[in-house]
């Protein structure tokens, strides 16, 4: 299983957000999925305007951000990740950043699994290729953050996943 989803599955046991037991298959109503649509546009756009200011700190938080949700739908289907390929070319332009990640976040309203992970592999690969930071260790940050409980009474450094 991929840990970053059993991550996300403990979040929501901690804070009893709804999700199927160990091995039970959910299912998304439509207004799940137009919730977890408004989650992730609301991180598409924290995350376009961070690259537009040029922030790597705050783009990587909405890749993670972004992930994160994709995950957490995935973990109230009660599936798994699946793998997926995760494409960008780059091409020197944050508009192919922009663009890719606008289509898979715009799949994701199909509610399916496979969408939900293109969002989360594109999210890794464009941390790493495009941010050029390690993209578990900044997961584990938010994860580790999330957890304590704080929320935005403490401000969030993901600067030591940046690589130099």
């Amino acid at each position: 299983m991929n840990k970053h989803l059993q991550q996300v599955r403990d979040f929501h046991r901690k804070f009893a957000i709804k999700q199927p037991g160990d091995g039970e298959i959910g299912h998304l109503s439509d207004m799940d999925i137009v919730m977890r649509q408004a989650l992730l546009l609301d991180c598409g756009s924290e995350t376009f305007k961070a690259i537009a200011s040029g922030d790597l700190i705050k783009i990587l938080a909405g890749l993670v951000d972004l992930s994160f949700n994709a995950l957490a739908a995935i973990a109230c289907r009660g599936d798994e990740v699946v793998s997926v390929s995760a494409n960008w070319r780059q091409d020197g332009s944050v508009l192919s950043v922009m663009r890719v990640l606008s289509e898979k976040i715009n799949l994701c309203t199909s509610g399916e699994t496979v969408h939900y992970s293109g969002l989360y592999a594109i999210c890794a690969h464009l941390s790493q290729r495009f941010v050029n930071a390690d993209f578990d260790e900044a997961f584990q940050i938010v994860h580790q953050h999330l957890m304590s409980g704080r929320g935005d009474a403490e401000r969030l450094d993901l600067s030591p996943a940046l690589f130099e």
